[in-house]
């Protein structure tokens, strides 16, 4: 070999390590710069001491726990509501639900109560290059109310910035009890058509209340309308068979949804919005998590949604995209144990506290009403840390904007960024929060709820919902129990709190 060929080899031979070097350093620069995906775990009637990572006993929640332990684990975590659509609309919109005079529990047949023009989460991620998906509960109204079944169902969350979407209407225990695609409800028969009504039945149908002996789920109050797979439900509903969803397959046929979602976006940025049912009533665990509990449906159907999450994990790890995944996990408002059937959820309890060291609990404005767990996991990026600071739902558009390189916001919602990531301890200075129509303040360590007609209990759940003829105030810090009222023995922070409700909500106090 002559020099010449000597000199071109070791040319050829630099150039090739060049040329690696800078492709290796591209794909280092690619990777640093690469969105990470998001994924939104949203849980329904979760309460604060349902997990074990919370304190729970009598239940073990490995993979919940995982996200929990492995990633930031907010002691002062709220949804902004103590019931499911108001917390949703929230979560989406970063906005007060009280601002909206229709985020109330919805029907069924309820219209889109998210304005179209309004900025989303799942429209601002849109906006930054991220392909959006929602799989799972929805319950924020579908059409402009009065919405035929049989055809293409718009607007809904299509038309607020998902571009994918795999829903349940409303809740599992009402109709219709159809899965929802892209606005098409999936497998429905043309010579089927679904009639779907929340104010009176359709002739020759059986009810819950008029057919108990159809039934295999028994109803305690409020839920013996329509049966569809033994379970009465809320409203009426006629058609549709082959649609109609199998309630103990729900959980997986979700989980299958989530998990092809990831499968196919993998190699995008994308956002998931994963909206899981339990343990919202009707409680209907598949036969593999039957009895596992010895609690009851309620404590399998945490069980269930626990595995699902080890799975859905698993998917992430699986497909190469776990590190660079950010995590939000929570749910949508506190317990509930009897909520509409006969499940041995109160009967089968045992040891177990729901609602952990709180108060009340889902319908209620004592602290297990929003005050939920909440956990923000991100593999190798977020370590592990227990964060006392103030945080909302509310925050997570403004945050995730930030994230993401966004300037878009919500009207009540924080950055909070460094907070969600355990990189400061800065958390909310104030907070309002909502139940059924009544709302309270929660300032630092202080929670102020005014005065509010009606019971004070509401008798078929047996949860105490904070109305009181008196102001309540309450010091966390020392009395996470709300068990001593400070109105009258400190009546210059209540005075101080009053204001700022005032502030924020725009009526004085009196």
């Amino acid at each position: 070999m002559n020099i010449k060929s000597n000199l071109f080899l070791g040319l050829s031979a630099s150039l090739l390590l060049f040329s690696c070097g800078k492709a290796s350093e591209s794909a280092d620069t690619d990777e640093q710069t690469k969105q990470p995906n998001i994924v939104v775990i949203y849980m329904d009637d979760l309460g604060y001491g349902d997990m074990s990572a919370y304190g729970a006993t009598e239940l073990s929640t490995p993979h919940m726990d995982r996200l929990a332990n492995e990633g930031v684990r907010f002691t002062n975590g709220y949804a902004s509501s103590a019931t499911c659509t108001p917390s949703r609309y929230a979560l989406l919109t970063g906005r007060y639900p009280w601002r909206n005079s229709d985020a109330k529990i919805l029907p069924g047949t309820a219209p889109l109560i998210i304005d179209t023009t309004l900025m989303t989460l799942p429209k601002m991620l849109k906006a930054q290059g991220y392909h959006t998906g929602i799989v799972g509960k929805w319950h924020l109204g579908l059409g402009s109310g009065q919405v035929n079944w049989n055809e293409h169902i718009s607007p809904g969350p299509n038309e607020v910035g998902f571009d994918y979407s795999y829903i349940l209407a409303a809740t599992q225990d009402r109709v219709p009890t159809v899965y929802i695609q892209d606005g098409n409800v999936v497998g429905l028969d043309p010579n089927d058509p679904i009639e779907v009504s929340y104010s009176e039945n359709f002739e020759g149908e059986p009810t819950g209340k008029d057919n108990p002996d159809m039934t295999t789920m028994k109803w305690h109050h409020g839920h013996n309308n329509s049966i569809v797979n033994g379970v009465p439900r809320i409203g009426f509903m006629k058609g549709g068979e082959a649609a109609k969803w199998s309630d103990v397959d729900m959980a997986d046929h979700f989980l299958e949804k989530a998990s092809a979602y990831v499968k196919e976006h993998k190699n995008e940025p994308f956002f998931l919005y994963y909206a899981f049912q339990q343990p919202h009533v009707p409680r209907t665990p598949h036969p593999r998590f039957e009895g596992k509990s010895g609690m009851g449906p309620r404590g399998d159907v945490i069980l269930e949604a626990d595995w699902m999450i080890g799975e859905f994990l698993k998917t992430l790890e699986n497909e190469g995209v776990l590190e660079n995944t950010l995590i939000v996990f929570s749910s949508d408002n506190g317990p509930v144990l009897n909520d509409g059937y006969y499940d041995d959820a109160v009967e089968k309890l045992g040891d177990h506290t729901p609602a952990g060291p709180l108060r009340g609990g889902k319908y209620s404005l004592f602290e297990a009403g929003t005050r939920v767990p909440f956990m923000v996991y991100w593999k190798g990026k977020v370590q592990p840390k227990v964060s006392d600071a103030l945080v909302s739902q509310l925050d997570l558009l403004s945050s995730l904007a930030a994230l993401t390189g966004s300037t878009a916001t919500g009207e009540d919602s924080q950055d909070l960024l460094q907070t969600l990531l355990g990189e400061s301890d800065q958390g909310r200075e104030n907070l309002l929060f909502e139940a059924t129509g009544r709302t309270a303040l929660r300032q630092g360590d202080y929670v102020m709820i005014p005065p509010y007609k009606g019971s004070p209990v509401i008798k078929s759940v047996n949860i105490e919902i904070g109305n009181s003829p008196e102001y309540q105030l309450y010091q966390l810090s020392t009395d996470i129990g709300q068990t001593n009222n400070l109105a009258a023995s400190q009546p210059e922070k209540l005075e101080a709190m009053k204001q700022e409700y005032s502030r924020i909500t725009g009526k004085s106090l009196e």
